[in-house]
């Protein structure tokens, strides 16, 4: 990261962040502005990645949690942390395109485990990832996640979870024992 930023500040979302988590998870995945970052999807999924009502669940969930960064007075990342008994589960990871490649989603993703860890005590950290995102399962993989080969089925006719465009998407478990 740029040493001239601000430090990024983690806390847990509220009802008034949904709209920008929102804009902040599209950014990140579909349409054309989520191209000037790596982790775009916009070539195997069109229409929305999350809707308010998703992110209001989430918020208001007494098992989860919505970590939010701000840098500059500004939300630049987010993560989801679900306790599920002896893990956790990750998910609704974002960041911001125009940071993507700095090293925020490093600090991001460490923090998230550190978190889990300290609040929930559990011992692995576990997450579902589009099995044909070879880039991005590799970057999980440089962070001590491994590949489980349990594969779930995509939800094909569900637009919650955007419109598939090709017909091979299934998620896979990636899991990370936390130390």
């Amino acid at each position: 990261m740029d040493s001239t930023a601000a430090r990024p500040t983690f806390r847990d979302a509220t009802a008034a962040d949904v709209d920008a988590l929102v804009a902040l998870v599209e950014s990140a995945y579909r349409g054309d502005a989520s191209r000037a970052g790596w982790t775009t999807e916009a070539d195997i999924l069109e229409g929305q990645r999350t809707d308010p009502e998703g992110v209001l669940e989430v918020v208001k969930s007494p098992d989860s949690r919505l970590l939010t960064v701000e840098q500059d007075g500004r939300i630049v990342a987010c993560c989801q942390l679900e306790h599920r008994g002896s893990h956790a589960y990750f998910g609704m990871f974002a960041v911001s395109p125009a940071l993507q490649g700095a090293g925020l989603g490093k600090i991001v993703i460490a923090e998230a485990e550190r978190q889990a860890r300290e609040t929930w005590g559990v011992t692995e950290m576990h997450m579902t990832v589009i099995s044909v995102r070879d880039d991005l399962i590799a970057w999980y993989e440089r962070r001590g996640y491994r590949r489980t080969g349990r594969m779930t089925p995509f939800p094909y006719g569900d637009e919650r979870f955007g419109i598939p465009q090709r017909d091979d998407l299934q998620f896979e478990l990636l899991v990370k024992e936390l130390a």
